[in-house]
């Protein structure tokens, strides 16, 4: 299972006038969000049975499926990849050189 984050500079956070450094943010917490949801959907888990495996409450898991993309931290969502068996690593690029 492989997370590409890549905040472009035309996402829907920007698009809708977060700041540059907080729409990355977004966009990072929010690919992360629907790989938990794409996960807990193709093994076919309930939300309680996906709590129990999560080490979370179930209304804590219907807050992700909904998108409550406030309720969540990138460690928190990190740590629950990691608990379904996902490696989550993060790549960064070079920023454009400046003439």
């Amino acid at each position: 299972m492989e997370v590409h984050v890549d905040p472009r500079p035309n996402n829907v956070f920007a698009d809708i006038g977060f700041p540059p450094e907080e729409s990355a943010h977004l966009v990072i917490r929010a690919d992360l969000m629907l790989m938990i949801d794409r996960t807990i959907q193709a093994r076919g888990l309930t939300q309680k049975e996906a709590a129990k495996l999560l080490h979370v409450t179930q209304p804590r898991i219907s807050d992700l499926v909904c998108g409550r993309i406030d309720r969540f931290g990138i460690d928190t969502l990190v740590e629950m990849l990691t608990r379904l068996g996902a490696e989550v690593t993060l790549k960064v690029k070079k920023p454009a050189q400046v003439a």
